[in-house]
């Protein structure tokens, strides 16, 4: 594992529990009745307006998936999931993406292993890039995410998920003066 003190540097090159988190790593999933070979494939998938391209990028593996890339969206900013448009610069975009991410979580036992293995590490990942007009995720996106389902994880484990104050009203009776006899 690449790290700088307590820090995980996420690489496919790398040991575990790096390469698992990598999007290239083939850590097939489902999400929203399509099958991912890998988070590449689906990240990638998104620059395609065709659904059957669309579809067959998905099913895609680590380098293959990216070798499927596209900058066309670049133009407009403009990327797609099952025939419909979204701008990658939009709130849609980063949930579409967080939920990707939450089912191969779901869905990927070696992934949600390698990622609660970094419990107490800082992620990052120095071959991202930061521009998110030219990536179709920044590295701090991506660290962001990681870093997000890892917590609620640990909460939900933990108990510590959504919890609400619940007030009771308690009548009792108060108690009389007692005397004490020496």
């Amino acid at each position: 594992m690449v790290r700088l003190g307590r820090a995980v540097d996420i690489w496919s090159h790398s040991e575990y529990p790096s390469q698992v988190l990598s999007n290239l790593c083939s850590n097939p999933f489902t999400f929203d009745g399509v099958a991912c070979g890998s988070m590449e494939g689906f990240l990638q998938s998104l620059k395609q307006q065709d659904r059957d391209k669309q579809r067959q990028i998905c099913a895609m593996k680590g380098r293959n998936a990216k070798r499927a890339t596209s900058t066309r969206w670049q133009t407009d900013q403009i990327v797609w999931w099952k025939d419909i448009a979204i701008d990658r610069q939009s709130e849609d975009f980063q949930q579409l993406v967080r939920h990707a991410y939450q089912a191969m979580f779901d869905q990927s036992e070696r992934f949600r292993a390698a990622l609660m293995a970094t419990r107490g590490m800082r992620l990052y990942h120095s071959r991202g890039k930061s521009n998110p007009f030219k990536t179709i995720l920044t590295e701090q996106e991506f660290c962001q995410i990681l870093t997000g389902l890892r917590d609620n994880y640990d909460r939900r484990d933990k108990g510590l998920g959504h919890r609400r104050l619940i007030f009771v009203e308690v009548e009792y009776d108060e108690p009389s003066p007692q005397t004490v006899e020496n």
